[in-house]
């Protein structure tokens, strides 16, 4: 009887920490773990901007004060990369329901370009929102 001949098959191994630097991933794939890891910051940061709501309405004393922090350019900062995150996680959000609907939109191309939409449309308005806090108009 002949051998069959085994063919070398491919080995795919995860990436490790040292080549996550390096990995080149895909607009879709960036769109997509920016859209996790802003979905997560947004969910543990909700208890405490709803505490600070509620302590915004409670006096008109706390509210000063609060606007007070909130004039440091330090924290305008902070409030400008978490407006960042709430636009990006809407913006692909919308990119994601799109997708459901409309069946076209998952192909590679498609889901390319709506990646690059993603990131053009959160930076713009990013870019809004630093243009407002920073007191441009």
């Amino acid at each position: 009887m002949a051998e069959v001949v085994k063919k070398e098959r491919p080995v795919y191994r995860n990436i490790g920490i040292g080549q996550i630097v390096s990995y080149r991933l895909p607009p879709a794939g960036i769109v997509s773990i920016l859209h996790r890891i802003s979905g997560v910051i947004l969910f543990l940061l909700l208890p405490f901007a709803l505490y600070l709501f509620e302590q915004s309405l409670t006096s008109e004393l706390t509210f000063d004060t609060l606007r007070s922090v909130a004039s440091n350019w330090f924290v305008k900062l902070v409030i400008l990369a978490l407006s960042w995150g709430f636009l990006q996680h809407f913006c692909a959000g919308v990119r994601h329901l799109r997708m459901d609907f409309n069946h076209d939109a998952v192909s590679k191309e498609a889901g390319k370009n709506s990646a690059v939409v993603v990131l053009a449309v959160s930076l713009v308005l990013t870019l809004a929102v630093a243009l407002k806090l920073f007191g441009a108009f």
